[in-house]
């Protein structure tokens, strides 16, 4: 089997923070998709949590899936292994199987069926055994598992007399090299069937062979049968080779015809392409193999992996979209490949890069309105999906351009998105408030974890929950259990308090619900 190629370019995710609100989705959606007709054609749009109601309402309106959930961006097996891998199948000669090896300048290789699922590990050690195997027992080193088409390639040979035995054979390999008395007294003891007899420009031992039946006759030095003996070959059913090699030569290459299947490695430790970094170093501490070859479902092989590819890892390319800080961000983040942010928050959070990246902060009201200003920047006119998605998240973040965080910039943008949506959009941010009321049915423990945040400030660690209603009744006749709902979550996760922030979109006001000890209550201004 040859070289395989199993890899595709790496993927940059755009992805919002954790607990998606509509913006986060909608502008990673957006920038991911700006990105992939640009700079970026690997661009992934990702999303930190499953959308919200509102959320889907939108992605159903603009007729687009939702991003690919990604809650863990720690490398895996599938993003660390070698995917370019030299493989061999289980009828590979010990001839080919090396040649590979030393090509690659390799110490192992995967061996895999014609599916392309693993059958094992083929290890060098494991391959030379299989040649030398029984040269301490004449009788066993003389047995070659194989066909002869494969000894016939391993030779670089012809056939004289007989074309392609490609069916696999116990052999018994015998060189011609004594007198005919003491040939014929020798051959009597192997079944005619399975003896291969390798012999050079000697006539003698030629016919007695070809008289014998053997199942083939190897003739070395580059010289052929004589007419007469190909005729007697042919009636007695002699396969004929050819060999351009000495008969010592010969004799050598013969065995490394042999089939690797005994020396294949069927135990071996495998990793799953989804298994963690972590994970990985355990398994490889735990085990002494060159080579670990790199499983999907099914027993797939995708690549291989050695401790090398451990010591400075290949790490997942981000964009964050809507945040800018590893609090709020995906698991993992902060040992990925930071690229870009796009936010419209304020700083904080530690973010740091390992190379410059870019990093555009604008005082706007939507992340949205940001990768619709890239849009236009760029002279690339968003598709009607783009548009539908960038207007909702520019809507949701805003209020329908009633918060107080709306800018002239964010009215520009609404006004040029909206002919590439083709909708009203204060219609359609009418519906898609309407739509989501994470009160109506979901329980507070979900509710207040919907658009959720976490922060860190002045030595206090605390979330920001916020929900967006149209009228206040569903809150009261829910207040109890949702303050509940806050107080385990501050102690579950540890906070020094919680925040839920209730928006009425109708009247532009807002209540504040806080869950934290009395005493840091009482110290409150």
């Amino acid at each position: 089997m040859s070289d395989t190629e199993i890899r595709t370019a790496d993927p940059v995710y755009v992805i919002g923070h954790k607990n998606p609100d509509t913006d986060a989705v909608c502008s990673a959606l957006a920038y991911a998709d700006l990105l992939q007709q640009t700079s970026r054609p690997t661009a992934v749009a990702a999303c930190c949590g499953i959308p919200n109601l509102r959320t889907e309402f939108v992605l159903e309106a603009a007729g687009v899936h939702a991003p690919r959930i990604l809650l863990d961006v720690n490398p895996t097996a599938l993003q660390l292994c070698e995917r370019h891998v030299v493989t061999a199948a289980e009828r590979d000669t010990f001839f080919s199987a090396y040649q590979k090896m030393k090509t690659r300048g390799v110490r192992s290789i995967p061996v895999r069926d014609k599916e392309g699922r693993l059958e094992g590990l083929l290890p060098l050690l494991d391959l030379l055994s299989l040649v030398f195997e029984g040269e301490d027992t004449l009788s066993r080193a003389r047995n070659v598992n194989t066909t002869l088409n494969n000894i016939r390639r391993v030779l670089g040979g012809s056939y004289q007399q007989g074309s392609d035995e490609s069916g696999i054979e116990d052999l018994v390999v015998t060189v011609g090299a004594m007198s005919a008395t003491g040939f014929t007294a020798h051959i009597a003891t192997i079944d005619p069937n399975s003896l291969l007899v390798v012999a050079g420009d000697r006539p003698s031992i030629q016919l007695l062979a070809i008289e014998f039946g053997v199942r083939a006759l190897i003739v070395t030095g580059g010289f052929e049968l004589s007419e007469g003996l190909v005729m007697i070959a042919k009636e007695k059913g002699v396969v004929v080779i050819k060999s351009p090699h000495d008969t010592a030569t010969t004799t050598m290459l013969i065995k490394s015809a042999r089939l690797i299947g005994p020396a294949i490695d069927r135990t071996c430790v495998t990793l799953d392409a989804q298994q963690s970094f972590e994970e990985i170093c355990k398994t490889v501490e735990a085990h002494p193999q060159d080579l670990y070859p790199v499983v999907a479902t099914g027993r797939q092989l995708v690549g291989v992996l050695t401790k090398t590819d451990l010591v400075n890892p290949t790490r997942t390319k981000l964009i964050l979209v809507d945040h800018n800080e590893f609090g709020q961000a995906v698991k993992g983040a902060e040992d990925a490949d930071i690229l870009e942010v796009l936010d419209h928050h304020r700083l904080g959070g530690g973010l740091r890069s390992r190379t410059p990246i870019r990093f555009i902060n604008e005082v706007v009201g939507s992340t949205c309105t940001i990768v619709a200003m890239q849009y236009r920047m760029r002279g690339v006119n968003p598709s009607k999906s783009m548009a539908i998605c960038m207007i909702a998240g520019l809507m949701s973040d805003t209020l329908s351009m009633t918060s107080p965080t709306t800018t002239d910039t964010d009215r520009d943008i609404l006004e040029w998105l909206t002919p590439f949506s083709q909708l009203d959009p204060m219609e359609f941010a009418n519906t898609f408030f309407a739509a989501g009321s994470s009160l109506r049915a979901q329980p507070a423990n979900e509710v207040i974890r919907v658009d959720c945040k976490e922060f860190e400030e002045q030595g206090y660690r605390f979330s920001v929950s916020q929900i967006e209603e149209i009228g206040m009744d569903r809150f009261w006749n829910r207040r109890a259990e949702l303050l509940e709902a806050l107080r385990e979550m501050r102690i579950q996760e540890g906070y020094d308090f919680c925040c839920l922030l209730i928006t009425d979109i109708s009247r532009s006001n807002s209540l504040c619900m806080l869950a934290a000890d009395k005493a840091f209550i009482r110290g409150l201004p």
